[in-house]
């Protein structure tokens, strides 16, 4: 055997003004079949190894968040007998997903990337077939109803393109037509892969997110109140979860600004639109966490 296995054992920023959709720490990689996700070794010719719990020497500093042992790997004994091709499955459950949703997650290969480097390869793909997608069957070569390949870290298996640390990547949806449910994959696929293979050693998952981008309409009735409206004076503007206001803009319905406003951080605020003429207007917050737009209408 070529290779010894170090020991069994994927946007860096948090997405702002967003819906979270789903999330999977793989704090307990047991729990993921009660939550829903399934998984298939379709290596040929496929060995004994599948997705398991993070851990041991090859990701010696764990997992990207939270304990240790957090996370997912699939290793290079997914084939057996020397040489073949990998193409080891975890999927998720269903998650409804739209055009503009965000798929990121942490992933990274075992080891330092010192020394003898073997190279790794994951897909991730997704099914439109929701609660009725058909699994990959008949061995290396089979997708089910996998056919769209959302990304691919190391696509061309060169041994120092798949990262060493944890690494954020991010998949925008497209292609949908409405909300659609769908299921996605993480596919370790390498060939020329196992114990004697010029390829595959090990990889690790981790905090995989799926977000919805709201709107700034969406984004200031989440977080902000505002009355009375219509008002022919003062007007209130409060948060109801104690983001901080940073500037208020008032436009009018040909763009043009009418009021700025510097808020100096704070959480609710009095705006005097006595002087306005009567009619309709476009009140615009910035915060921290992001910007929202409500309409505001001066009697």
């Amino acid at each position: 055997m070529k290779k010894t296995l170090l020991s069994l054992f994927l946007l860096a920023s948090t997405l702002s003004q967003a819906q979270n959709l789903f999330t999977e720490n793989f704090d307990t990689y047991a729990n993921l079949a009660t939550a829903g996700w399934t998984s298939t070794n379709q290596s040929t010719p496929a060995g004994a190894s599948t997705w398991a719990q993070g851990g041991g020497t090859a990701f010696a500093t764990g997992a990207y968040n939270g304990a240790a042992t957090s996370f997912t790997l699939c290793n290079f004994n997914s084939t057996t007998g020397g040489t073949g091709t990998i193409s080891n499955w975890l999927i998720t459950p269903v998650v409804s997903l739209q055009n503009g949703d965000v798929v990121t997650f942490y992933s990274r290969a075992g080891g330092t990337g010192v020394g003898t480097v073997y190279a790794d390869r994951l897909e991730l793909r997704l099914s439109t077939n929701g609660a009725a997608t058909v699994n990959p069957t008949g061995g290396s070569a089979g997708l089910g109803d996998f056919t769209t390949l959302a990304l691919t870290i190391n696509p061309t298996l060169t041994p120092t393109g798949y990262p060493f640390t944890w690494t954020q990547y991010s998949y925008t949806v497209s292609g949908l037509t409405g909300v659609v449910p769908c299921k996605l994959a993480f596919r370790y696929f390498v060939t020329n892969g196992g114990p004697d293979g010029a390829n595959s050693n090990i990889i690790g998952v981790d905090a995989l997110s799926i977000d919805r981008a709201l709107s700034t309409d969406d984004f200031f009735s989440n977080n902000f109140s505002m009355y009375p409206n219509p008002s022919t004076g003062l007007v209130n503007l409060a948060s109801k979860n104690n983001v901080a206001i940073n500037t208020i803009q008032i436009t009018d319905l040909n763009g043009r600004v009418v009021r700025n406003i510097n808020a100096n951080s704070v959480s609710e605020t009095q705006i005097n639109i006595s002087d306005l003429t009567t009619g309709l207007y476009f009140l615009n917050i910035q915060t921290d966490l992001g910007s929202g737009t409500s309409k505001i209408v001066k009697n």
